[in-house]
């Protein structure tokens, strides 16, 4: 079995803002695309899982953006699984490339689930179309100094057209609810969330939210790092008390200047 895929990947138009820069959001859908598109060309497609009626879903994601993704830049993916353990944890490192050196590096932990999305050991005969390989460090986040400030919150309902394949709210919109808690706060202190630029995100999800479900993000600023670029940390619940996700988000700002970022989400 093959061990590691590479192939052409871009991120589509709507990925970019009007900075023709790629919002992190899109850019965890696009290494979602770079997961599947290498398990289906390693035998097992999303009509395979459908029909063995299992499915892998995200259990935790960490991503650093190395620089912004742009428009027109000619990409690639490259993935391979780098653990996978006690037939159910599976950890997969995706990278995406232009010209040979990475733009934006992650590494996704999967678990494999039965039809009910219960946790679930998975046949052998998929094990094997996944060969462990060992090739870069796994993604972490960059440190910072920790600094607290106060919390504020974005609530809403998501749409029943938000639902994918499993019928709940898809991991990478979680990044964007995110983003959209900041920019909200940016936009009341007259910055322009257009400027806003991912340095790196993590996420750890325990419940997935549903169509209509009363959803509330939870954020506050949390730190710097040694660039600048400010740590915010995020809750995602729902009906009040339970947690969808628990993430790290780190910003700068598109002029390389993030002071005015840290004082507007003081």
């Amino acid at each position: 079995m093959q061990p590691v895929w590479e192939f052409p990947l871009r991120l589509p138009r709507h990925a970019f803002s009007v900075r023709d820069a790629a919002r992190a959001g899109d850019v965890w859908r696009c290494f979602q695309e770079a997961a599947v598109e290498a398990s289906t060309r390693a035998g097992w497609s999303p009509q395979r899982y459908r029909a063995a009626n299992t499915a892998f879903l995200v259990r935790a994601m960490t991503v650093v953006h190395h620089d912004e993704a742009t428009y027109g830049q000619q990409t690639r993916a490259r993935t391979w699984v780098s653990r996978f353990r006690r037939g159910m944890l599976s950890t997969r490192e995706v990278r995406l490339l232009c010209e040979g050196e990475p733009v934006v590096s992650g590494t996704q932990e999967w678990v494999h689930v039965s039809a009910d999305l219960k946790p679930k050991r998975a046949p052998e005969e998929l094990t094997a179309a996944f060969p462990v390989h060992e090739e870069d460090a796994s993604v972490t986040l960059p440190s910072y100094d920790e600094d607290q400030g106060s919390t504020f919150e974005f609530a809403f309902r998501p749409w029943h057209t938000w639902m994918d394949p499993l019928a709940h709210v898809n991991h990478p919109a979680y990044v964007d609810w995110c983003d959209e808690a900041v920019s909200r706060r940016m936009d009341a202190a007259g910055l322009s969330p257009v400027s806003l630029q991912p340095v790196a995100e993590k996420a750890t999800f325990r419940s997935g939210a549903e169509a209509q479900d009363e959803v509330v993000v939870q954020t506050r600023r949390v730190g710097r790092t040694a660039e600048g670029a400010v740590a915010l940390a995020h809750r995602i619940l729902k009906g009040g008390d339970v947690v969808c996700a628990d993430a790290i988000t780190v910003r700068t700002l598109s002029d390389g200047d993030p002071g005015p970022l840290w004082a507007a989400l003081g």
